[in-house]
C-alpha cells in the first residue's frame, strides 16, 4: 500500500520530455491544470493488491479529502491527517497516534497529496491503450521511471478522455507486485470544515502517543 497511497489519490514541472510522448505530454498537461483549478477534491477509492507468485490478493476501499498538501485519509481502519507540516496517523485498534513529520522519500512513496500529479517529476510516458468502461472512455497513459534503481517496472495512469479527471492508477513492480488505485466518487470544491486537517489531541486522551523526531 505505501507504493500507491502514502500510495492515493496530487505539483508541476514536467521534465523529460524529449523522451515522451508528445501527445501524451499535452493529455497530462491538461489533467494537471484541471486538478490544480480546484480549491479541494474528496476521493472514495478502491485499492487492489496482486502478486501472483506470493499468492496476494488483497482490497479495500477507502477515502480521501486534499486541499493543496494537506489531506485527510481513511484507509484500514486508520485515520492520516496531514495539515501541512505534522502527520498524525490515528490507529483505533491499537489506541495509538503516531505523530511525525511527513518524510516518505526514502520509502519511494507516493503521498495522498501528490497522488494525482506524482508522474509530473521523474517519469518518461507515452500513449497506451483505450479503454471503454461502463460508456466511458478511458485513455492509459504509461510512464516508466527515470531513475534506474526504482521499484517501480511503469506506471499506467487511466484518464477519462472527457473530464480530464484521473481514473485509475496500476502500478507494476520488479517484484511482480501489481498495486491497483481505482477512483470511484470524484467531487471537486466541497464545502469543507475548517478543522478538518487539525489534530485535536483531547479526543485521544486514552491513546498513547508516539512521536516521532
Amino acid at each position: 500500500m505505501k507504493k500507491v497511497l502514502l500510495i492515493v489519490i496530487l505539483t508541476l514541472g514536467f521534465i523529460g520530455f524529449s523522451q515522451s510522448d508528445a501527445e501524451a505530454k499535452t493529455l497530462l498537461n491538461e489533467v494537471s491544470a484541471k486538478i490544480k483549478g480546484y480549491k479541494n477534491i474528496s476521493l472514495d477509492f478502491k485499492y487492489e493488491l496482486n502478486n501472483l507468485s506470493e499468492n496476494i490478493n488483497q482490497e479495500t476501499r477507502g477515502d480521501v479529502v486534499i486541499e493543496g498538501e494537506k489531506y485527510k485519509l481513511n484507509i484500514l481502519g486508520v485515520t492520516r491527517i496531514f495539515d501541512g507540516k505534522t502527520l498524525y496517523t490515528i490507529s483505533p485498534e491499537d489506541e495509538e497516534v503516531t505523530i511525525s513529520s511527513e518524510n516518505t522519500e526514502d520509502e519511494g512513496t507516493i503521498t495522498p497529496s501528490k497522488m494525482l500529479s506524482f508522474y509530473e517529476d521523474g517519469y518518461t510516458y507515452k500513449m497506451d491503450i483505450i479503454q471503454n468502461v461502463k460508456g466511458r472512455k478511458i485513455q492509459y497513459v504509461k510512464l516508466n521511471p527515470m531513475d534506474t534503481n526504482s521499484e517501480i517496472k511503469h506506471v499506467l495512469l487511466g484518464i477519462d478522455a472527457t473530464t480530464k479527471h484521473i481514473y485509475n492508477l496500476i502500478e507494476v513492480g520488479k517484484n511482480g507486485t501489481k498495486t491497483t488505485l481505482t477512483v470511484n466518487s470524484f467531487k471537486t470544491d466541497e464545502p469543507i470544515s475548517k478543522t478538518l486537517f487539525t489534530f485535536d489531541e483531547s479526543k485521544y486522551s486514552d491513546y498513547f502517543i508516539n512521536k516521532i523526531d
